[in-house]
């Protein structure tokens, strides 16, 4: 496989690849057809594919495992991942993984199969409970080598060290980062998102906006995600509208994959911010879609966070008459993320996912504890995270 020199910015969907240690990436229509050999490449005998029932009934695992066999390695296939994965999901696939012996991992789906094999990964190298790995670089053993192949353009999580697993009971997400168990490798593959549903492929597409757009500004900014954060913006801002037509062509596919790994690679060295925060108990609480949930909140903590930030929400470009100067930025800004939503046809008000009024006071306390609120570019009080959810009530 070769390895070029540059960051290849593609204008034109084509097949290349990108060595930037200590992950490479690979990215071309039918690519997924190359896993077997990459996995040998990087050592790998006994493969865990991880994914779930979607991923292997659209054909994508057939395709992985016989690569995997061509290049004469012994793939076994764990496909009882859920969306938001908990421990438990993680409990399963580990005993897989111990049953077959695995060398390496493989996470294949959107970003909760990819999340869950990261888990697997943490507890079959180190051992003990995700709860202890709750945080960052607790794990003191070296992990199994993987690579991540997104079948969503969503999440951006095989560009990330971090896995997000939810506690079974709570259904608490806890954030679990380490640089060992980051991808060594990630194919991205668009005729892999070109097969998911309409509606998986609107909100996975809104979650990778949301991550372009609040890693721009979080507090841990820094020139690194904004170049990556701007990019992302630039190429799912254009391609978003198109994949909701009734004949996105190939090119607006892979600029959405392309976009939602940039977004994703921003998030590793900025985070994100309030949005995610007010996300997480909607899904928790009410199983809340998680691209409808950020979709329903972010608009408003764009408004709020321009009084600090509305010269940095400038620097993303909106289409011509939307905006594009410092002054009213942040409006424009979250008047076009309100339109993109509408013309996906996701919820646009909480009474539109069955969340009432009085429930809202303790949303907003749970939103105070989640860990991408410190983050955010403003500090955000109980009380101003409680008037972004009555903003978008009814």
């Amino acid at each position: 496989m070769s390895q070029p020199a540059e960051i290849p910015v593609p204008t034109t969907l084509r097949s290349w690849e990108v060595n930037l240690r200590p992950s490479r990436v690979v990215f071309g229509p039918g690519r997924l057809e190359e896993v077997g050999e990459l996995v040998r490449e990087l050592g790998g005998r006994r493969v865990l594919v991880v994914t779930d029932a979607g991923i292997r009934s659209a054909g994508h695992v057939d395709t992985a495992v016989e690569s995997l066999l061509r290049a004469q390695l012994s793939p076994r296939v764990f496909d009882e991942v859920a969306e938001n994965p908990t421990t438990r999901h993680v409990g399963l696939g580990v005993e897989s993984a111990r049953s077959s012996e695995v060398d390496f991992i493989v996470g294949l789906g959107g970003g909760s199969a990819m999340d869950c094999a990261k888990g697997i990964n943490f507890l079959v190298s180190n051992g003990g409970r995700m709860e202890d790995y709750w945080g960052f670089n607790k794990a003191t053993k070296p992990m199994l080598p993987s690579i991540g192949i997104p079948c969503t353009a969503g999440t951006g999580s095989e560009a990330q060290s971090f896995a997000l697993i939810a506690q079974e009971e709570s259904h608490l997400k806890m954030a679990c980062g380490d640089e060992k168990v980051r991808f060594l490798a990630t194919i991205l593959d668009p005729l892999l998102v070109v097969t998911a549903p309409q509606e998986v492929t609107a909100l996975a597409g809104f979650d990778a906006i949301s991550h372009a757009v609040e890693s721009h500004v979080t507090k841990a900014r820094n020139p690194l995600s904004k170049l990556f954060a701007m990019q992302a913006w630039s190429s799912l801002s254009t391609c978003y509208p198109a994949l909701l037509t009734d004949d996105p062509d190939l090119d607006a596919w892979g600029g959405m994959l392309l976009g939602a790994h940039l977004a994703g690679a921003a998030i590793e060295t900025s985070m994100l911010g309030a949005a995610h925060a007010l996300a997480n108990p909607l899904t928790a609480r009410f199983g809340t879609t998680h691209g409808a949930a950020v979709a329903l909140v972010l608009p408003g903590v764009v408004r709020a966070n321009a009084e600090v930030v509305e010269s940095l929400y400038a620097e993303l470009s909106l289409p011509e008459g939307d905006g594009g100067t410092a002054t009213g930025a942040g409006d424009s800004l979250a008047s076009h993320l309100e339109t993109l939503r509408d013309a996906a046809g996701m919820p646009s008000s909480l009474a539109d996912v069955d969340v009432v009024a009085a429930e809202l006071p303790r949303l907003a306390r749970e939103a105070t504890e989640q860990w991408t609120l410190q983050h955010n570019p403003r500090p955000l009080s109980e009380g101003e995270l409680l008037a972004i959810y009555e903003g978008v009530l009814t």
